[in-house]
This record gives C-alpha cells, structure tokens and sequence, in this order.
C-alpha cells in the first residue's frame, strides 16, 4: 500500500503495492441495484474553458495552461457514493475492497488496513503529513477509523477506503463508470461558468457555511464551523446550480484519468474533444508508481495548507491507494440502464 504523500511513504513503504485485484475475475456482476439506489443529474454537453487562469495565485503549474474542451452530455450522480450505496453492492457480489486484503511483499505478509486521519496535539512542520497519518489495521470501508468502528454509524456519509479498482468495481455494477476530470471540472463549474469554487466565488470562510473544509488551526484544532471534523452526510451543503452537492471539500473524488502534470501543456492550442487524460501515469516525484487524478478536496482542506477545493484544483492519488479522506462519483453516458 503506498499513499501518495512523498514525505508520508516511510509510514508504509515497506507493505509495497499490493497485486491486482483478482476477486472480481472470478465474481459476476449479475446483481443489479435496487430501484431508486442513486440519484443522478443530466449535464448538458457544452465548451468549457479547462484549468486555471494564468494569474490565479493559488493555482499550481499542473493546473495550467487553461484551454478549451468540448463535453458531450452526460449524467453525474447527484452526491459522492455513500457507505449505504456501497453496502448494497458489496451484499449483491461479494467484492472484497483492497484495504480488506492481506498485503503479500517480499518483505512479509501484513494484516488488512488502511491510511487513516487523525490530529496530533502539535505539529513541527505541514510539509510532512505522517505527523497526522497512520496506518490503522482493519480499516477499511467498513470500519472507516480501524476497530471499533462501523459504516452503519455514518451510512449517509461517503465511502471512503476505497481504492480505485474499488470504485471501478461498483461502477460496472452499476452500469456507469467514473467521470473524466474533464467532465467532473465541466460539473463543478455548471458547464463551464467563471467560478473559483463549486459554489461560486465567496471564499469557505466568507458568509454562510458551504462545504466541509478544516476550519482552526490545521491538523490540531478544528472549530467545527461547519458541523464536522471528519465527512459529513451527503447533501448536508447547498447545492450547484445544476443540482449537484459536495464538488468542493468532504472527500477527493477520483477521476478516471491517468495523472501528469504536464497534461494540459501537451493539449494543442485548438479545442479538445471529451479529454480523457494521457495514456499512461507519470509523476516526476514517483514516477514508478501508477496514479490517477482526484478532484474536490476533502475535510482536511484549509487556506494554509490546501485549498483544493478549487474547481481547478488536481491531485495524484496512487492506485492501490485507498485513504480515509478519498471517495468517488459515477457518471454514465446515458439512463438507459439506470436502476
């Protein structure tokens, strides 16, 4: 298991990456959901124009140039997939999730687990994130903080845990799959209005609560501003303009596009057509280890350390990675076989 926090990889280099999933070979997905198992939300296809603005101070250079893309329409699930959702295709197939695996390396086998959150009372510097991340055995979807914890005391609040084949898995279950960052950018800015956040442009701390973000003194105190220091229920925020909750802060989303900061610098200067993102993963900090791209923040974004909820904003996540702060959307092409 490998995070992708260079500076937090001592905490757990020595578990490796883990093997390629081999339980969904052998389980078909011939379950189907529930009528009325998700709510989704037609986007109309449009232009757009894709990244940052070349003065935006916060921007980071993989952000830019900006350049202009062209979406067909497509339908995005209403809010990030929750525990409840995610309960009902692991009863309907059996699918075990990555963190629910032992970890087999050549330097030994190791117990199930995942990377958790947690705040220290003091921190020496914000450029090492293993002062307030751990790795906790048995964590997983189903215990998101480790023992004693469940999934059915925040039924309503994102799955988190979930590795990328993870969210892969239940999206072919369900007939969709996960958005391009293309499409969840398009999204997040209502097809394409001039906007820093998926709310418009008044900063998190500014006016009435609008997302879950850290507020206080990152890691150590949160003042809870926003009725939460972890993830919060879906849909407990206002939403977009077109209809869609929690673009901005809560979780990570992950996209379906192989990470590299050099993406839109290779984009000719003519419009793109559905982007899908590069062929292979490339991150100059890690560059042997696949990753793709997650968009929107999470709850441990702040002013002073991360301000990801930018509708700008991408992030590289390691495939075999699954955290306590990472989740994901679907989105399909059409409802024709929507449940």
């Amino acid at each position: 298991m490998k995070t992708y926090w260079r500076s937090a990889l001592g905490l757990v280099v020595v578990l490796g990456c883990q093997p390629a999933a081999k339980n969904q070979e052998k389980e078909p997905f011939d379950a189907s959901p529930a009528y009325g198992h998700v709510s989704m939300v037609w986007v109309e296809g449009g232009a757009f124009l894709m990244g940052a603005h070349q003065g935006d101070p916060d921007a980071l250079p993989r952000e830019q140039p900006r350049h202009e893309a062209r979406l067909d329409g497509f339908y995005m699930d209403r809010h990030e997939v929750t525990n409840a959702q995610y309960a009902e295709f692991v009863k309907s197939t059996g699918y075990v999730t990555l963190a629910e695996r032992p970890v087999d390396t050549p330097q030994g086998s190791y117990d199930p687990g995942s990377m958790t959150f947690f705040s220290p009372e003091a921190v020496f510097s914000l450029r090492d994130p293993g002062q307030w991340w751990r790795w906790t055995e048995s964590a997983s979807w189903k215990c998101p903080d480790g023992p004693g914890s469940t999934y059915q005391e925040v039924l309503h609040h994102p799955v988190v845990h979930i590795a990328f084949e993870d969210a892969v898995a239940y999206a072919t279950w369900r007939g969709a799959r996960l958005p391009t960052e293309a499409e969840w950018e398009f999204a997040a800015t209502s097809r394409g209005e001039q906007v820093r956040f998926p709310w418009g442009n008044e900063a998190p701390e500014q006016g009435d609560v609008k997302c879950n973000v850290w507020e206080g003194q990152f890691p150590v105190s949160n003042t809870k501003l926003d009725g939460h220091v972890k993830t919060a229920p879906v849909m407990s925020y206002p939403a977009n303009s077109l209809g869609l909750h929690d673009l901005g802060g809560n979780v990570w989303e992950l996209c379906s596009d192989w990470y590299d900061p050099h993406t839109y610098a290779r984009r000719s200067n003519g419009a793109v057509l559905n982007p899908v993102g590069p062929g292979v993963s490339f991150d100059p900090l890690e560059a042997q280890i696949p990753k793709h791209v997650m968009r929107g923040g999470s709850f441990l974004c702040h002013p002073g350390y991360c301000s990801s909820y930018r509708v700008t904003a991408r992030m590289p996540v390691a495939e075999d990675t699954g955290t306590s702060h990472v989740g994901f959307r679907c989105v399909r092409d059409s409802m024709f076989h929507a449940p």
